[in-house]
């Protein structure tokens, strides 16, 4: 194997010019804005970034583009990009300005650099994976990060920016002299341009110099090096296709599922084209169903059961016909979850293997379930989601006790038995939601019980939905007590309860901010009536209502949360 020395810039000269493409077997791009904006301070401070890795060959192979522009080259198809994808893509659609596009869609990736970085170490915010989350839930109760809770104080969040040396870009940090787009900066060759407008208007000024060396710096990235490992040109698919799976095994790189999709894209060309195209199907009729999550369903309904290391020992033409199944299995599922269940975003899903579970069963009573059966397999979902059935331990061993339960006549009796046994009761109390927040299952099926109770937007009147149109109409939950006034007197899950949520649109939210319940929630009651209070089991006694009152609050409304998801999840068995 051939080591090459490269750079930054040639490497992105490569892709622009369409001398390296993919191989079937690479997944799509995923890394999210944050991850490029990571990936670039880590460069900028001269850190070890990994190699690339490329399979040179003369042989005729399934490729497919990098996601952003390239043009043609008489060698395409010859250098096959096996490791590095997703970063070349990001730096070259950060230096070459252009779009990346996901299914479709372009979507421009903007980071801005800051001038005014602090020396040395500045914070930094880690991404560990590579992937989009199928779902916020956890059991932890955990919040997202502070960056984005708007109810903090403008000064504040500008305070923790400005400590930081990269950021995903924003309108109205944009706007500011000290912070500057990366892909600017490597398309302006003067910087008397990027400098004026950072307000440095002469030699003379003493932010010349260190802002001119942070840009130097920051263009010297292009030059960083990259060692480029070659594969040799007589190596076959299925070589190439194992090295892949070791070389990504031994890294945690990839999730089982890409390591199984290279197996089965060796053995079965054009195979990720047909997986693709059912992903996008299902996007345009409802939702994004992650890839990883079709070829485990693939998987299930060629063996009957789901771990993905039963791939490569699976004749192919098992795995074909299990594909066959495989698409009718999830278009059940996404009817069934949209239609009888209410769940009109994967996001309210604490697992994507709870599309795994009512998929088999469909196809296994031939898409004919019985009044009761459907009642019980609501009932079942409503249970085992808020539970978190598949959101701890072994997740594949749950999901595979649950498909031998029905592959072996099992009814849902049995799956609602084996929730039982797994968490000692069915039914939810007040103990349940302490410290338990918006990442907790529970959170979805409160969502689903107070939109079916016919909970409603406090300005607006808009009915709970996460399909409507507009930003400040999409439904979101709001602290009722804000943040910003708990965090010097109560621990932080205390705060972040779902208990202290009431479900709002997003322009609701932004005009009520961080004000005290006792000075909005009276205006509430004027526009909308006690009901709208009520009905989402917030107490309508004023002083309940004070700071100092929080704690009487939270025990009140948890009491009404645990009656009301219990009423809820019952409700479909009658």
């Amino acid at each position: 194997m051939r080591k090459v020395a490269t750079n930054v810039k040639e490497l992105v000269s490569m892709v622009e010019r369409g001398e390296l493409r993919l191989p079937e077997m690479q997944r799509r791009y995923v890394w999210r804005a944050a991850r490029v904006r990571d990936l670039l301070d880590s460069l900028y401070r001269g850190y070890p970034s990994g190699s690339v890795l490329v399979w040179e060959t003369d042989q005729q192979q399934p490729t497919r583009d990098l996601q952003v522009e390239q043009g043609t080259s008489p060698f395409e198809g010859h250098k096959l990009l096996l490791d590095g994808q997703q970063r070349l893509t990001s730096l070259s659609a950060i230096l070459r300005g252009q779009p990346i596009k996901v299914r479709g869609r372009k979507r421009d990736i903007d980071v801005l650099f800051n001038l005014e970085h602090p020396e040395g170490l500045s914070d930094f915010t880690e991404v560990d994976s590579d992937e989009e989350p199928t779902s916020g839930a956890t059991d932890n109760g955990d919040e997202p990060p502070d960056d984005e809770d708007e109810e903090d104080g403008e000064d504040a969040l500008m305070e923790r920016l400005n400590r930081l040396t990269f950021v995903v870009s924003s309108n109205r940090l944009a706007q500011l002299p000290n912070w500057v787009s990366v892909t600017k900066v490597f398309k302006t060759t003067s910087d008397s341009e990027l400098l004026q407008a950072a307000g440095v208007t002469s030699f003379a000024d003493p932010r010349y110099e260190l802002y001119a060396g942070r840009l130097r710096k920051l263009r010297a990235i292009a030059d960083y090096p990259y060692t480029m490992h070659v594969l040799p040109r007589d190596l076959s698919y299925e070589e190439v296709a194992e090295i892949f799976v070791r070389v990504n095994s031994l890294g945690v790189k990839l999730r089982g599922s890409d390591l199984a999709l290279a197996q089965i894209t060796a053995r079965w060309p054009n195979s990720l084209k047909l997986l693709e195209d059912f992903q996008d199907e299902c996007e345009e009729k409802w939702m994004t169903l992650d890839l990883g999550l079709l070829v485990r369903s693939m998987v299930v309904f060629a063996t009957d059961q789901s771990r993905f290391e039963r791939v490569r020992n699976t004749h192919i033409d098992k795995l074909k016909a299990g594909w066959e199944k495989a698409k009718n299995g999830p278009r059940f599922a996404i009817n069934f979850l949209r239609t009888n269940i209410g769940i009109e975003d994967e996001s309210l899903l604490s697992s994507p293997l709870f599309f795994i579970a009512i998929a088999y069963l469909s196809q296994k009573r031939d898409e004919q379930l019985s009044a009761d059966e459907e009642k019980k397999l609501r009932y079942w979902l409503y249970v085992a989601n808020a539970r978190g059935r598949y959101s701890r331990g072994s997740t594949e061993t749950l999901l595979d006790a649950d498909l031998a339960t029905l592959r072996d006549g099992g009814t849902v009796d049995k799956l609602i038995e084996t929730v039982r046994q797994q968490f000692g009761r069915l039914d939810f109390d007040a103990a349940d939601f302490t410290g338990k927040g918006a990442y907790s299952p529970l959170f979805s099926l409160v969502f689903l019980s107070l939109k079916t109770n016919g909970a409603k937007d406090w300005q607006t009147g808009l009915g709970l939905s996460l399909t409507h149109s507009g930003r400040y109409h999409y439904i979101q939950y709001h602290h009722i007590y804000p943040k910003s006034l708990l965090k010097e007197r109560y621990d932080t899950r205390e705060i972040n309860e779902i208990a202290n949520m009431a479900f709002i649109s997003g322009g609701t939210n932004r005009r009520i901010s961080n004000k005290e319940p006792v000075d909005y929630l009276p205006g509430v009651i004027t526009q909308r009536g006690e009901g709208a209070l009520t009905i989402q089991g917030i107490p309508i006694e004023p002083e309940l209502w004070k700071l100092e009152n929080y704690r009487v609050f939270l025990e009140r409304r948890r009491k009404f949360l645990a009656d009301t998801v219990n009423r809820f999840a019952e409700s479909v068995l009658a």
